[in-house]
C-alpha cells in the first residue's frame, strides 16, 4: 500500500491530489470574521507591545505563540486552501508578548464600550441617546 492509496484513508498531505474538502459557506464566513477581528486586535494591541496570539494546539497539547502576520497568513491560507500548513514557532518566545483570542476579544470589547461611554450625548442615535436637558 502506498501513502496515496485510497484504502489508507484521507491524508491531505502534500502529495494528495484531492486536497481537503472545501470550506462550507458558514466556515468561510467564520474565517472572514476571524480575519476582521484579528485586524482589530492587532490595531489595538500591537502598539502596547503584544506580538500576537497564543493558541492551544490539540495535536501536541502545547501552546503555540503566533505573531500577527503569521496568524493572518494562516487564516488566509485556510480560506483559500481549506487547511493551514505547518509553521515553525518563534524561537524562545516570551509568553508575556502574546495573548489568547479570548483576551484580545475582551480587550477590544472593553475599548469599544469605553468609546461608547466617551461619545458626546447627542451621538448615540435617536433611539437611545440622552441629553443633559432630559435630566
Amino acid at each position: 500500500m502506498t501513502p496515496f492509496d485510497d484504502a489508507s484513508g484521507p491524508d491531505f498531505g502534500p502529495g494528495d491530489p484531492t486536497g481537503p474538502p472545501p470550506l462550507t459557506m458558514e466556515e468561510r464566513a467564520g474565517v472572514l470574521d476571524d480575519l476582521a477581528e484579528l485586524e482589530v486586535f492587532r490595531t489595538l494591541l500591537e502598539p502596547t507591545g503584544i506580538k500576537g496570539i497564543v493558541v492551544d494546539c490539540p495535536d501536541c497539547d502545547e501552546e503555540h505563540h503566533v505573531d500577527w502576520a503569521l496568524m493572518q497568513a494562516n487564516l488566509q491560507q485556510l480560506l483559500e486552501e481549506g487547511q493551514t500548513g505547518r509553521h515553525e514557532p518563534p524561537f524562545d518566545p516570551d509568553p508575556d508578548d502574546y495573548v489568547s483570542w479570548d483576551y484580545a476579544s475582551g480587550y477590544a470589547d472593553g475599548v469599544a464600550a469605553t468609546a461608547e461611554q466617551d461619545e458626546p450625548s447627542g451621538q448615540h442615535g435617536a433611539a437611545g441617546g440622552r441629553h443633559a436637558r432630559d435630566d
